[in-house]
Order: structure tokens, then C-alpha cells, then sequence
């Protein structure tokens, strides 16, 4: 009987390990996860306050639960701290286990802010369940709320804590909100949404300190400003997990380098989610983990298949400013085209040889996403 490891209790590796389960009824699986792992849906934590969701509902099984859907075991409060390529074993917090065959999908963690321990001690990022736990406790009969970043995070959380009737103040090195992802006349429309919203915005400055006070804590920006808030959320971003592979030599760029087949370096052990970079395309988005799934699956059982991804649009969860985006390819040259009305804004990105590559749409264009994601050329053929 093939004993196949997956580490990693997210989505990507309970959707590998209900793939793997529904070809092979046999084979040994174990999800090891270092936290409790309950299975939940990421993406609502970034919009629960909205939706009314008390934490206690987030959760859709337990970790017994999910073993018992896919019929296998789940290790939970096991840290993965070392992996034998040549014996192919992985030691845990918990023990020794011994693989035919390893899926990592470790997800990625929060980027931490350049500041001392005592600032970050006030500071708290949101990237699993039970940091939203943690997070909404602290938040329980706050008013004001510091968000660190106004990037896809930062925005969602901004809307939702301001509906949810925070003061929230967000606070970013860049001139417009989702910088990375919008162009200059997206984000400025993103910026008026969300201040019209009632969310407070200090652009363009960094934070030098945060300091605790009796009631909470004052943060002074580079700029020379100073403000105080109750709590602060940092979301400045994320960064793939990749510390157990690299010490392990198996070859890591940004993320976790796969092939087509989602096979690292080693070809005993497969990698997906936010933790892998394929063919130098890192995607930390729910869109690509179903197919990717699909393709370990199939690969750890037997049939050759290799990952093709259409363009994925990311749907950016602000209803103060619907927005989504399909940002070019990375290397890609081209240039944006932008038009705007009262109905929102509409940018179009096309590469040199006038191929439509990328789009960014607010507000009511955002109804052409699916036709125009349906115009563009294969992201991997």
C-alpha cells in the first residue's frame, strides 16, 4: 500500500488528498498540518465581519471531519522541521513519517514589518483561521483599527472593518491603494471608493514605530505624522514557505520551483498552492489550486498530466468598489489603456503585438471580466 504525505492543511492539500482518494481507494494518506486543521474558506475571513459570520461558523469540518471525507488521517498540531530526500522521510513535531510520495503545500506566510520586537508585539497579521480567531478577539469592543498595507489584503479588510463601523485608518508606502495591481487610474478610484466609505488613507509613508499605550498604541509614520489607533492589522504581504524544501535541496526561486506536473526537483515530491512557482509563475490566488490538485492527483496515481491555466481574473472583495483584476504577465511589454465614465473605470493592457494581456475594472465594467478573461491567450499552455 503506497503511503502518500501531503503537508499542509489549506485548501490546496485537502483538495490533493480528496482528488487522490477519489482515484485510489487504497493508498495511505496523511495531511500533517501544524495547526488545528479545520477546513474553512480563506477568502471570507477577509469579508466575515459583512457576511455576519461569528468565528465559531467559519469552520466547515474538523480535522476528523476531513479525514473522514477523504479516508485518511489528518496530524494536527505537527510541525514539518526536516525532510530526507534519499530516505524519504519527513521528521515532524510529533514523530517520524516515511513516504512513497510527499505533496508539499505549505501556503505562504505574512511578510513581517521592518520594526523593533516591541512594536511588533501591538501588531497582528491575519493569513489562517487562527490568526483571524486571535485577530477578532483583540478587535472585541475596539473603535480604531490601524491597517499596515494597502494591498488585495489591506483593501478587503478595510472595507469590511469599516462596515462593520470601525474608524479605519490604512497605511501604505504607495500613492494609491493596490499599487501592484491597479493601474494609477484604478487605484485612484479604488482610493475615493473606499475614502468615501469612511476609510481614512495615509499614502506615500511608511511606519517608523508603533508604541503601546494604556488604551492602545500610537503609530508615528516616516513622514513625521503620528496618530493613535486601538489595534493594528498588518498586511503588507506574503511571501511562499519555502524554508523545508530549501534546506532539504530541492530547488526553490521564488517559490518551490514545479515543472508542468507539479514534480519539484526531486520526483518523489510534488508542490502546489502558495508555496510553488511554476515555470516561474508564482499565482498565491484560490483560482489555480483546483486544477492544480487535479494534476498531483492524477500524477501521484499513476497518470501523466501536466497544469494548463487559462487567465484568472482576481475578484477583489471591496462592494465599496467592485473591483477585478487580471494583471499582465510578468515580462509581458505593453502599455495601458484606460477609459473612464460615471459608471467606473476600465483599463485594457495590450502587449506589443496589440494582444489583449491584462485588465483592471471598477465599479460596473466589472460585468466584461469574463469576456474579456476569454479574449486572452492561455497564462500556461
Amino acid at each position: 500500500m503506497e503511503s502518500i504525505v501531503i503537508v499542509g492543511s489549506g485548501l490546496a492539500g485537502y483538495s490533493v488528498a480528496r482528488e487522490v482518494r477519489k482515484r485510489d481507494r487504497a493508498a495511505r494518506l496523511v495531511v500533517v498540518t501544524a495547526d488545528d486543521g479545520h477546513f474553512y474558506s480563506k477568502p471570507t475571513l477577509s469579508e466575515a465581519f459583512r457576511l455576519g459570520a461569528p468565528v465559531s461558523e467559519l469552520s466547515s469540518r474538523t480535522a476528523e471531519g476531513m479525514a473522514v471525507q477523504f479516508k485518511g488521517e489528518v496530524l494536527t498540531g505537527a510541525r514539518a522541521e526536516c525532510l530526507d530526500l534519499a530516505s524519504r522521510t519527513l521528521d515532524t513535531s510529533k514523530g517520524e513519517l516515511v513516504y512513497d510520495k510527499l505533496v508539499l503545500a505549505l501556503g505562504a506566510e505574512p511578510v513581517r514589518m521592518p520594526l523593533d520586537a516591541a512594536s511588533l508585539a501591538h501588531v497582528f497579521t491575519v493569513n489562517d483561521l487562527c490568526d483571524y480567531r486571535r485577530f477578532r478577539e483583540a478587535a472585541n469592543g475596539k473603535k480604531v483599527v490601524a491597517i499596515l498595507g494597502a494591498g488585495l489584503i489591506g483593501c478587503e479588510f478595510a472595507n469590511d472593518l469599516v462596515d462593520a463601523g470601525f474608524h479605519v485608518k490604512v497605511i501604505d508606502i504607495a500613492d494609491a491603494p493596490l499599487s501592484r495591481l491597479l493601474p494609477s487610474p484604478n487605484g485612484v478610484y479604488m482610493h475615493a471608493a473606499l475614502q468615501l466609505a469612511g476609510v481614512e488613507w495615509h499614502l506615500g509613508t511608511g511606519v517608523q514605530a508603533i508604541e503601546g499605550r494604556d488604551e492602545g498604541v500610537q503609530i508615528r509614520c516616516t513622514d513625521g505624522e503620528s496618530f493613535d489607533a486601538d489595534i493594528v492589522l498588518s498586511a503588507i504581504g506574503l511571501r511562499p514557505r519555502t524554508l523545508l524544501a530549501r534546506e532539504a535541496g530541492l530547488a526553490v526561486a521564488h517559490g518551490i520551483s514545479v515543472d508542468a506536473a507539479l514534480r519539484t526537483s526531486d520526483p518523489h515530491v510534488y508542490a502546489l498552492g502558495d508555496c510553488a512557482e511554476v515555470h516561474g509563475l508564482w499565482l498565491p490566488y484560490i483560482a489555480p489550486i483546483g486544477p492544480a490538485a487535479k494534476v498531483v492527483a492524477a500524477n501521484l496515481t499513476g497518470d501523466a498530466s501536466v497544469v494548463r491555466y487559462a487567465a484568472m481574473p482576481v475578484i477583489v472583495k471591496t462592494p465599496a468598489c467592485p473591483s477585478i483584476v487580471c494583471p499582465p504577465p510578468i515580462g509581458v511589454h505593453g502599455a495601458w489603456d484606460t477609459e473612464s465614465d460615471d459608471a467606473g473605470v476600465q483599463s485594457l493592457f495590450h502587449d506589443t503585438a496589440g494582444l489583449l494581456r491584462g485588465f483592471a475594472l471598477n465599479g460596473a465594467h466589472t460585468e466584461r471580466a469574463i469576456v474579456l478573461a476569454q479574449a486572452m491567450p492561455m497564462l500556461l499552455a
